[in-house]
């Protein structure tokens, strides 16, 4: 039975972590998710900056089907979000706001993320239907603090952060209340049995800070 919009974005707020990936080949694609998985990480994201993207996304839904929420990333155009959805992806990550893009997303009721730096720009996508607001980049600048200075004035704004993440800082995210965060390199470089245990890490960290704040 296919996950709807409200579905899927519960599921990445359960999960939180998620795998910024970009791969070569299928394969590729299949070790890093089966180490995700045996890790607790169950959710990446298939960059659309390589041309087999589409391929990745519908070879990981095919082998793993309901274990692994596959989105795609950097769809920045309607053209891109169809093909993505169309290949199976579960949730579109953007590192900018597209109307069109939101249109799409909303239509086939698929959450979307997209890039956004100011509060200005959050709220337009809350208001078209984005399921999650991204803090690109301005996540590598900030840091955890910028949390408070979106979720302080609005608080029940979904966010989003992808880049510099990682097993030292990971805990203050989750302790200012960001709902999804991104990681690349961490959760996608190495062996099938390094990726799984820094998943391993992921997960414990977030089970471990959200139980804390209860």
């Amino acid at each position: 039975m296919k996950m709807q919009k409200a579905a899927i974005t519960q599921a990445l707020y359960d999960t939180c972590a998620f795998a910024v990936v970009r791969v070569p080949t299928i394969e590729r694609g299949l070790e890093i998710a089966r180490g995700l998985l045996s890790g607790g990480v169950k959710a990446m994201e298939i960059s659309y900056t390589l041309p087999n993207a589409g391929d990745v996304v519908a070879a990981i839904k095919e082998e793993f089907g309901g274990e692994m929420i596959v989105g795609a990333g950097t769809v920045m155009d309607p053209a891109t979000a169809r093909m993505a959805i169309m290949a199976g992806a579960q949730f579109i990550v953007a590192n900018c706001y597209s109307e069109g893009v939101s249109e799409i997303c909303n239509l086939y009721q698929i959450p979307y993320a997209p890039g956004c730096t100011t509060m200005t720009e959050a709220n337009h996508a809350l208001a078209t239907g984005a399921a999650f607001v991204k803090c690109f980049p301005i996540s590598n600048v900030y840091g955890p603090s910028l949390v408070g200075l979106f979720k302080t004035p609005t608080p029940w704004m979904p966010l989003m952060a992808s880049g510099g993440i990682n097993l030292d800082n990971l805990h203050e995210w989750i302790e200012k209340g960001v709902d999804c965060a991104g990681m690349g390199g961490l959760l996608t470089k190495g062996s099938e049995e390094e990726i799984a245990a820094n998943a391993a890490a992921v997960r414990k960290i977030i089970d471990e800070t959200r139980a804390a704040a209860k």
